[in-house]
């Protein structure tokens, strides 16, 4: 329970915010509706980016003890203001061509027209981030070195496919092609545009990585980069956690236009993630739970999957919550009955 100390003392504060806001504007019950608002959307947001916590702790296991505490601690003042807050305000300046003050203030006094404006380009959003996600799934998946795997010989012969260079970039890049029929023919060239952003940002990453890193032994692609810890590996994650917070950001304003309750209920959602992601480094579980890993990155798989279709379609953030929770009971029910099995074997030995 230590662990999620801060977390629940962070949900009092940002609760306490949120009837005070709200309280400022309507009243008693304004109070109540934004507290009641703001505690849906930090569920909203854990049911969401549980994976997310599961592929950082796999990430921060390895790291040592600096990396890991400037990662969880300015790691949070980044995903709260810079992702859930300043990020949004960004796209819609950038999409409005208006200053960065008068978003803000957009967002305060017109909340309805600034959620208009960042909807309006929901699918470029969802094409950065789908690709960044799919690169990371295509990147644990397409692994000749990956030695376990969860879904047995297909898994394996999936990861044969790593022998092929590049062969993850050139699997998201056909994925973004194919998307592209997904929006108006008006759209295709800004929609292609972000998606070729989310890729590059991954390939730009590994690239970082490996001129900071270059001395190292084994110095290669991110997913080896990132198990030692240091800046390259600190915006793998930070970029990681953005693209799992965009779908999150946009789906808020289903639930609500008013930003200042979004950002506060986010927090709350986005602080437990980091808990979760801390409990599950100290306690060794993805070393107890062998195929939870796996199951986060399935997860994530889908995820990208789903933002991408989501540039035509309405997903309700239900169901892609619940997908991810059934892959991550999946692979830890996985994980159980391997567990028993190693013991057996031992046993028998």
């Amino acid at each position: 329970m230590k662990h999620f100390r801060v977390s629940f003392i962070v949900t009092l504060v940002c609760l306490a915010a949120a009837g005070w806001w709200g309280y400022e504007h309507t009243g008693m019950a304004g109070a109540l509706t934004a507290i009641g608002i703001a505690a849906i959307l930090g569920v909203m947001e854990v049911s969401l980016s549980f994976d997310n916590a599961v592929v950082n702790a796999s990430v921060l296991k390895t790291w040592d003890p600096f990396w890991q505490k400037l990662f969880l601690g300015l790691g949070i003042v980044i995903a709260v203001f810079g992702m859930r807050l300043l990020f949004p305000l960004v796209i819609v300046a950038m999409a409005a061509d208006i200053g960065l003050t008068d978003v803000w203030h957009l967002a305060l006094n017109n909340p309805t027209e600034y959620s208009r404006h960042l909807t309006e380009h929901h699918a470029e959003v969802a094409a950065f981030g789908g690709m960044f996600l799919l690169l990371v799934f295509l990147n644990f998946l397409l692994d000749d070195e990956k030695e376990l795997h969860w879904l047995g010989h297909i898994e394996q012969k999936l990861g044969a496919l790593g022998k092929v260079s590049s062969i993850s970039v050139m699997v998201a890049i056909g994925t973004l092609m194919a998307s592209l029929q997904l929006v108006d023919p008006a759209r295709q060239m800004v929609v292609l545009m972000s998606g070729l952003w989310g890729i590059l940002i991954y390939v730009g990453v590994d690239m970082i990585s490996n001129l900071l890193e270059k001395e190292e032994e084994g110095a290669g692609n991110v997913g080896d980069l990132v198990k030692r810890g240091g800046i390259g590996a600190f915006l793998y994650l930070e970029v990681l956690d953005a693209s799992f917070s965009f779908d999150g950001v946009i789906g808020a304003f289903a639930i609500t236009t008013d930003v200042v309750v979004i950002m506060l209920g986010l927090a709350i959602g986005a602080m437990f993630v980091r808990s979760l992601t801390v409990y599950l480094v100290k306690k060794g579980t993805l070393d107890e739970f062998v195929y939870l890993e796996h199951g986060a990155h399935y997860a994530i798989g889908i995820l990208a999957l789903i933002m991408l279709a989501s540039m035509k379609f309405h997903i309700p953030e239900l169901f892609t919550g619940l997908v991810g929770v059934a892959f991550i009971v999946a692979s830890l029910y996985s994980s159980v009955r391997h567990k028993k099995q190693q013991a057996l074997l031992e046993a028998a030995a």
